[in-house]
């Protein structure tokens, strides 16, 4: 199978997860597009969708899904969204799309967090993915020199802006063995409005997209 076919198979796994009547938060990235559509699919089953980004929006409502502000409705029943690598407790990390701050807080606000990968993304320990950090930009270098000093070699994301007016940095080098620890010492950097650690607020459950089918990982 291809990895356009996994990530295909999951998203339409997640379908059964997603509740009638519901809100439902949708993420970011090309996993996500393909929930997207396949959600476009049942839409008449769901009332509307908050989206993590613009560019997941306006998919949406390209498929006629009404997009609602997360202030509007308050808590979410279920997140439905892709990782850049997930370990088997579920802590993830996330931001290849640039979308991780939006991506945090609906994921935050919500009861439910469906995590959609194909198996390459499955690692043991965090860290071969470059971390992403969204950074206010007057502090884009002093978050860089604070990353080097904690082993990490960062780097800006050239030409890109988050929906949010902010810099990505992003930071290979780091052999993540505490996420939780370090998601937490990393927005206590002054300058960082978050980083792509997903630790704290992991994924409730994992749709694995395999050669062998998908796979149910849960926390």
């Amino acid at each position: 199978m291809t990895q356009d076919e996994l990530k295909l198979a999951v998203a339409q796994a997640a379908i059964a997860y997603v509740p009638a009547n519901c809100i439902v938060g949708v993420g970011t990235g090309s996993t996500a597009n393909f929930f997207i559509d396949e959600l476009g699919k049942i839409k008449k089953k769901i009332c509307a969708a908050v989206a993590s980004s613009e560019a997941s929006a306006q998919r949406l409502k390209e498929h006629g899904i009404q997009v609602v502000s997360l202030n509007d409705i308050g808590s979410l029943s279920i997140y439905v969204d892709g990782a850049d690598e997930i370990t088997r407790h579920l802590h993830m990390i996330k931001g290849g799309g640039g979308a991780l701050t939006r991506e945090k807080i609906v994921a935050a606000a919500s009861k439910k967090f469906i995590c959609l990968c194909d198996s390459s993304k499955l690692v043991d320990v965090l860290g071969s993915f470059p971390l992403p950090l969204e950074v206010i930009p007057m502090a884009s270098s002093y978050v860089a020199r604070q990353m080097v000093l904690l082993g990490g070699q960062p780097k800006l994301r050239e030409g890109f802006v988050t929906d949010n007016g902010n810099l990505i940095l992003d930071v290979s080098g780091l052999k993540i063995l505490n996420p939780i620890e370090l998601e937490t010492t990393i927005n206590n950097i002054t300058g960082v409005v978050t980083n792509g650690l997903f630790a704290r607020r992991g994924a409730d459950v994992l749709l694995l997209g395999t050669t062998s089918g998908v796979q149910t990982f849960t926390a």
